[in-house]
Parts: structure tokens; C-alpha cells; sequence
């Protein structure tokens, strides 16, 4: 198999697992950027602004604002100034977006457990210690 095949098949694995991750996260009200956002909330460990947000998902600030309108409306996060910035505001995860967190998280496992089902144990082994060195790369 030449690289155009296998970034192929890469690509289009990676579209079947991403489908079932969508599928998984509809009952929770949630897009897939939101969960995303959500998930780097609660991995900073500590509120961030919405700046911080936008750079650690890598899009533009005006684009993180829709997300957060959605996460503030399903009463996943809240605003709160910022103490030390009286005019910058700080992104906290409430309680129910700890759960719902958790809840998406569980939902993109079940989504990797489903699609690799097929392979065995040691296979899937082997597959993420190939993926891990091919990702390593770019650390």
C-alpha cells in the first residue's frame, strides 16, 4: 500500500469514528466543537479567558464565541470577570458541565471501542503504539 492509500484509509477511518462520536454526543445537546471546547476547559484546570480558549483550539477569538454562547446556554460554563482584569472575563465549568464532560468522554471511548472492535486485543495495541510514534513527531 503506497502513502496515498494509506492516508486515505486514515482519513476515512478517522471520518467513521468521528460519525459514531457524533452520534453518541447528540443525546447530550452537544456539537463536537462544544465538547472539544468543554474538554480544554476542564484540561487547563483553571478558568481561562475566551482568548485562551480560542488559542488553545486553534481558531480565531470571534469563532470561540458561538461555542461559548451554546456551552453558557446548556448551563455548561459561566462567565466570571476576571479579578485581576476587571475587563477581561474568565470561562468556569460548572458542576453539570463536569458531568456532561465526563458524559462525552465516555461517548468518544465507546465510539473507539466500537470501531475497533474488529481487531484484537494486541492489535489495537500495536496500532496505538504506531499512531503514538507517528503523532510523537509533531511534539
Amino acid at each position: 500500500m503506497d502513502d496515498v492509500e494509506l492516508s486515505e484509509l486514515m482519513h476515512l477511518v478517522g471520518r467513521r469514528l468521528r460519525h459514531g462520536y457524533l452520534h453518541r454526543l447528540e443525546p447530550l445537546g452537544l456539537s463536537p466543537g462544544q465538547a472539544r471546547a468543554l474538554r480544554v476547559l476542564i484540561d487547563a484546570g483553571r478558568p481561562l479567558r475566551m482568548v485562551q480558549l480560542a488559542d488553545e483550539l486553534r481558531i480565531v477569538p470571534r469563532s470561540v464565541t458561538p461555542v461559548v454562547d451554546a456551552l453558557e446556554a446548556a448551563g455548561l460554563v459561566r462567565r466570571e470577570v476576571d479579578p485581576a482584569n476587571r475587563r477581561s472575563t474568565l470561562l468556569v465549568v460548572t458542576p453539570v458541565g463536569r458531568e456532561i464532560h465526563e458524559r462525552a468522554r465516555e461517548a468518544r471511548r465507546r465510539a473507539g471501542q466500537e470501531l475497533f472492535a474488529v481487531l484484537s486485543a494486541e492489535q489495537r495495541d500495536q496500532l496505538k503504539e504506531l499512531l503514538t510514534a507517528v503523532d510523537a513527531q509533531f511534539r
